[in-house]
């Protein structure tokens, strides 16, 4: 790697983030009371799918352990947010469900987030947004394939 593509990487990679971190505080700070990023996330997450997910699955998706996820899961749950079950088929596994009062959670969530997000691409300019999308969706498989 020439000295030149080795700052570009490092530029590039600080912006990001950078722009990761100032994201996550911003979106955060209007989340309704109780919830936490990582809560949206998976609420997102479940709701998007429309089906049950193994506490292992979610684990994988969102690249934690599995007691990290058991933590997020068990706070759900007692939020009311999610159901957990299980597995009807394997009884060691348990099964994760958005709620109906986790899927309105998740909308309000969504509704406080959506300004948010939607002024810092107005103020970007949606050219530059629609523009940088696919580069960060490659870069996004991209890394997912290190692993």
């Amino acid at each position: 790697m020439s000295d030149t593509a080795h700052n570009l990487a490092v530029s590039l990679f600080s912006e990001i983030l950078a722009v990761d971190q100032l994201a996550r505080a911003n979106v955060a700070r209007v989340l309704p009371k109780g919830m936490e990023l990582s809560h949206f996330s998976v609420l997102n997450h479940l709701a998007n799918a429309g089906v049950e997910r193994t506490p292992a699955q979610l684990a994988k998706t969102f690249h934690l352990t599995r007691g990290a996820m058991t933590n997020t899961l068990q706070k759900l749950e007692w939020a009311g947010w999610v159901h957990v079950r299980p597995d009807w088929d394997d009884a060691r596994r348990k099964m994760v469900a958005i709620s109906p009062s986790g899927q309105a959670a998740r909308d309000a969530a969504l509704a406080a987030i959506a300004p948010v997000i939607a002024d810092v691409v107005t103020k970007v300019g949606e050219d530059k947004a629609k523009a940088v999308l696919p580069v960060l969706r490659e870069m996004r498989l991209k890394l997912g394939q290190v692993e």
